[in-house]
């Protein structure tokens, strides 16, 4: 990695108004400055709503994606489009992250300015500008990596007609993407779809073909027995490729990827049956929510639900919201709704209260969040349940890719409401 890594350069950042819920008395200060005074979430001047991030449960579970991929013998290079955080990205490499996966070209822009040295670009990347700074990048840094998809004989074309007009010196690694299926999102559909792709790089000179690569939790109507048949023939097709000279001369290794957040144990013990190869193999691993994980959509989801004795991930965020209107018995009204929430999988889940008047912390008995408005949240409660105007409802969240997106700059708090860091997003 770069020596002069930028991402310090977020502490100097001066806190203002572009930034919610941060107290109005720290106007004025640098990040760093506001971090150094450990402020306490509910009593140091924080406005509602706020989202809250643990510190503790983000530790937790870089250590333990850590763990699991040197036990499964993975490279892993999680997907930093669910954070967009230069800062957890840093905490991801520092435990053992080979790279960093994204999406789109804005992300990677991003990712090279706070020192990303290694990026892994899961799709296929065809915008002409975005070819020509990519071009640039490379030739400008030599210890500079990067693979992206390619998945039709088009896109390789039009890559390559870029690349050439840009001069670029330094040829763009790529991998074949293998489609999930039909009806799947990317992806040359069939074995022959992805020969004609890698015979038409091949027939370049600007692009280089390392490896074979695909997302698996696109494959339709997905089991265990229909993920894990889609993954033998990721195998199989690299297996095919080396067999046939496909890969191009002079890569040193061989890259085969896959895996989201849904069943990289399927891909673990796919990739832990990938036949000798005539170079090293990259088992390259890409699933990116576990560093915040959620108390919904990927709760279920999570393959340590199939393999407990692995391990268990814990939910980090906490959304904290606060009670504007209890106009019946049975509903009430905070001051957190679609600007501050994620809703596109489940709505937030209410966890604790927080009293307005004594700052006692109870489970949240008998309520629900039933819906939300752009700037309210719909909240039924049962006959009895305790809650005043003025309380401090604690949400779970669903979704991190759309729980970070929301929010500019996180407060990273510890259990006791201490907030030790602030991490911000670009999104």
């Amino acid at each position: 990695m770069p020596a002069d890594r930028p991402t310090p350069q977020l502490a100097n950042e001066r806190v203002d108004h572009r930034f919610k819920a941060l107290p109005p008395d720290a106007e004025g200060l640098t990040v760093g400055e506001l971090a150094a005074q450990r402020r306490n979430l509910f009593t140091g001047g924080f406005t509602t709503p706020v989202l809250a991030l643990s510190a503790e449960s983000v530790e937790h579970n870089l250590r333990l994606l850590e763990s699991y991929a040197e036990r499964h013998g993975l490279a892993f290079a999680p997907h930093g489009k669910t954070s967009m955080a230069p800062q957890l990205f840093d905490r991801q490499l520092e435990h053992g992250a080979w790279g960093i996966t994204a999406a789109v070209p804005h992300q990677a822009r991003v990712y090279r300015a706070h020192g990303i040295a290694r990026i892994f670009l899961a799709n296929e990347l065809v915008d002409a500008p975005a070819l020509r700074w990519l071009a640039s990048e490379l030739d400008a840094d030599p210890d500079f990596r990067f693979v992206c998809y390619v998945d039709s004989v088009r896109g390789v074309e039009l890559m390559d007609t870029a690349l050439t007009e840009a001069g670029a010196r330094r040829p763009v690694d790529v991998v074949v993407e293998l489609g999930a299926g039909e009806g799947a999102r990317t992806g040359a559909r069939t074995e022959a779809d992805c020969t004609a792709v890698a015979d038409a790089v091949a027939a370049t000179t600007t692009l280089r073909l390392v490896g074979v690569a695909g997302y698996e939790g696109e494959v339709p109507q997905a089991t265990t027995e229909r993920v894990r048949d889609w993954l033998n023939r990721l195998v199989s097709l690299a297996a095919d490729f080396d067999k046939a000279g496909r890969f191009s001369p002079g890569i040193g290794e061989i890259v085969v990827s896959a895996g989201g957040s849904a069943w990289f144990d399927a891909v673990a013990d796919a990739f832990a049956e990938i036949p000798g190869l005539s170079l090293p193999v990259l088992k390259l691993l890409r699933s990116g929510a576990y560093v915040s994980h959620d108390d919904g959509h990927y709760r279920h989801l999570t393959p340590f639900n199939r393999v407990p004795e692995e391990g268990a991930l814990h939910p980090a965020f906490r959304l904290w919201a606060q009670v504007v209107s209890r106009p019946t018995p049975e509903q009430a009204f905070t001051n957190a709704g679609k600007r501050d929430a994620a809703y596109d999988l489940d709505l937030p889940e209410a966890q604790v209260v927080r009293d307005g008047r004594t700052g006692t912390v109870r489970p949240a008995e008998g309520i629900a969040v039933t819906g939300l408005s752009d700037q309210h949240g719909w909240v039924r409660t049962e006959r009895g349940a305790e809650l005043e105007v003025g309380d401090w409802l604690g949400m779970g969240l669903s979704h991190p890719c759309t729980s970070f997106d929301k929010w500019q700059l996180i407060p990273l708090v510890e259990a006791d409401g201490t907030v030790v860091d602030y991490i911000r997003t670009f999104f």
